[in-house]
């Protein structure tokens, strides 16, 4: 399990990274990007960002999505921690969409952390109980 007190001390870094690509903008009528930024730290110490995609029917993504798909693109799968943002600055739980593909692209991934509000962090595994995929 990752060191918490490390992560603490990355949580400013992480939301820092977080905000700097968050920023709502248009896309075309009812439809825009950027309302949410989200960031990753990996175990190679290296930090992902992305933003949100707000589109019709379902079609966006989140800004964890995004931001994994930056660290795939590096061929890393391994997360400590991860956080998102609104633009308004609100720490934001990750989606049941964003937890599960996070457990998905590796088994140590349950023992991230969730960088939350209010100066709190959880593992995610503490999001998903009971995961299917975890081992005993």
């Amino acid at each position: 399990m990752t060191n918490l007190p490390a992560i603490k001390s990355a949580r400013p870094t992480l939301i820092a990274a977080a905000q700097a690509v968050c920023g709502r903008f248009s896309l075309r009528e009812d439809f825009s990007a950027g309302s949410v930024g989200a960031a990753i730290l990996t175990a190679e110490g290296n930090i992902y960002t992305g933003i949100c995609i707000d589109l019709a029917c379902g079609l966006g993504f989140c800004a964890e999505v995004a931001a994994i798909a930056e660290m795939l693109k590096a061929r890393e799968t391994h997360i400590l921690a991860v956080v998102a943002v609104s633009a308004d600055g609100a720490l934001l739980p990750p989606c049941g969409r964003c937890r599960e593909t996070i457990a998905q692209l590796d088994p140590h991934n349950l023992d991230c952390w969730v960088i939350l509000a209010n100066d709190r962090e959880v593992l995610l595994r503490a999001l998903l109980p009971e995961h299917w995929l975890a081992e005993d």
